[in-house]
């Protein structure tokens, strides 16, 4: 019995952070179960910065 996790992230952001950090190919052809897992932490990792980024600008 599987359960189905909801997202955090939008389907628009993953697919705009794969292209920033150059994995998008692999994406489009493999899904996301085919990219490597640094390159998960690193959308995960650059996720955090743009929220942190925004917070600030939002306290400002």
């Amino acid at each position: 019995m599987s359960r189905r996790r909801r997202s955090v992230m939008s389907e628009e952001l993953k697919y705009e952070l794969a292209k920033d950090l150059g994995f998008y190919d692999t994406v489009q052809q493999e899904g996301w179960g085919g990219i490597k897992a640094k390159d998960a932490g690193n959308m995960v990792k650059r996720a955090i910065q743009l929220a942190e980024q925004a917070a600030r600008k939002n306290q400002g």
